[in-house]
């Protein structure tokens, strides 16, 4: 059973920073795709950053330059480092994971919230 456990949301002022933190059980496949979504209230969820299991990554535009996505394989472990935070990044964000970067069917996370002030 898959299973994924976000954790490092908090509450910041704008301008500050933050990491979140995805621990990952139960997925057996060698070839992945791990990323960052986020959903704010009334808007639709939307991709944030991704990373694969080679090592490549890709961002929203929005968040280019002041995101990184990073993964600790040996630990299972995915981040986000948040710089630069501004109130519109504010959302709930969720990890998740599937055997692509198409997001056909993807395991999701119980999700962490972002309140930037």
């Amino acid at each position: 059973q898959v299973q994924l456990v976000e954790s490092g949301g908090g509450s910041v002022q704008a301008g500050g920073s933050l990491r979140l933190s995805c621990a990952a059980t139960g997925y057996l496949f060698s070839s992945y795709c791990m990323g960052w979504f986020r959903q704010a209230p009334g808007k639709e969820r939307e991709g944030v950053a991704a990373i694969d299991s080679d090592g490549s990554t890709s961002y929203a535009d929005s968040v280019k330059g002041r995101f990184t996505i990073s993964q600790d394989k040996a630990k299972n472990t995915l981040y986000l480092r948040m710089n630069s935070l501004k109130p519109e990044d504010t959302a709930m964000y969720y990890c998740a994971i599937d055997r692509d970067c198409r997001w056909y069917e993807p395991y999701w996370g119980q999700g962490t919230q972002v309140t930037v002030s």
